[in-house]
């Protein structure tokens, strides 16, 4: 068997020639689009700080504790502190209901499904995250709020000594926050299932068997090896689901009955949230009220950052999982 010339000196010097200049390419490409990405957030920041300046300056009221919003009356008071409540309550509570129930479904896709269940299981799940918010928020009003009356009454009648779910104003309709975030957890579910599912697939084969040879079962397998293992990749796609439920804007609006007043009876109507304050208000604010309502995009764009921020710390102190060396 005749073994192949070896490659002339010049050919080999031309292989990595091009090889280095690829790389320079690829290189400075990547450089180029990380310092992009970082030119374009601090535009936005600087923007929204510029515009919600111009707003303060003429505040009347205290925009961290103010309950009303008139930027466009003749004496402007504008507050935020309905809009910041009903933005972190609703996110609070998808996240309670969205993060175990996507985990479980991730588990059962990954680990208890057999093959021809599993793939048709998670095209459907991985199909949900593409369906609008505009279907979303019509399916919620039309089917999820009228569906509502029964849970919302049995909370009431057993959970509201916890003052939370004392419904104040028995037999009105549940456009509360309690159903934007039953709402916004089926919208986030789909996101923190497919990222999990991923995570518990790269979970080492040998860590498996090796559990379930010292006479471990399945479940305590999985608690042993696959979820210490995916537990930075769970925080990820929990924050991706988070940083959805924290900016969701139309489904929000079809849903909720907003108002200024801040309750905390989570059954009652009324709240708001940045986005759909934004969304609602937009276009029939006047020029300082739209300063106004940059003023609030600046704090939901902060709020973002500061949850983006930790969910980092984060997954960059725990080093059972990296992609990089999964």
């Amino acid at each position: 068997m005749t073994s192949s010339p070896p490659a002339a000196p010049g050919r080999a010097r031309l292989r990595r020639k091009d090889s280095r200049f690829g790389d320079k390419i690829f290189f400075n490409a990547a450089r180029g689009s990380g310092i992009l990405l970082l030119v374009i957030m601090a535009a936005i920041a600087g923007f929204l700080t510029w515009r919600a300046g111009i707003a303060l300056s003429k505040n009347e009221g205290n925009f961290l504790t103010t309950f009303e919003w008139t930027p466009d009356a003749p004496k402007p008071v504008f507050g935020i502190a309905v809009l910041a409540f009903g933005t972190i309550v609703s996110a609070v509570i998808a996240m309670v209901i969205a993060v175990p129930v996507a985990i479980g479904i991730a588990l059962f896709i990954s680990h208890y499904a057999p093959r021809r269940i599993a793939q048709p299981f998670a095209y459907l799940v991985d199909l949900l995250a593409a369906v609008p918010s505009i279907v979303y928020g019509l399916w919620g009003a039309l089917f999820l709020v009228p569906h509502l009356d029964g849970l919302t009454s049995w909370l009431d009648q057993y959970l509201g000594w916890t003052y939370i779910f004392d419904q104040s104003r028995v037999g009105t309709t549940p456009r509360n926050l309690l159903t934007v975030g039953i709402l916004l957890a089926i919208m986030i579910l789909p996101i923190i299932t497919a990222v999990s599912r991923e995570v518990f697939r790269q979970v080492p084969r040998m860590h498996e068997e090796a559990a379930l040879a010292l006479g471990a079962t399945r479940w305590e397998m999985i608690r042993t090896s696959v979820l210490p293992f995916g537990r930075p990749g769970i925080i990820s796609a929990s924050m991706l689901g988070l940083g959805r439920a924290l900016g969701e804007t139309i489904a929000v609006a079809i849903v909720l009955s907003s108002n200024s007043i801040l309750s905390l009876h989570l059954l009652d109507p009324g709240g708001g949230t940045f986005a759909q304050n934004i969304a609602l208000k937009f276009s029939e604010a006047q020029p300082f009220g739209r300063d106004a309502l940059m003023a609030s995009g600046l704090v939901l764009f902060v709020i973002t950052l500061v949850v983006n921020g930790a969910a980092r710390i984060i997954v960059a102190r725990r080093k059972e999982y990296s992609g990089a060396n999964g």
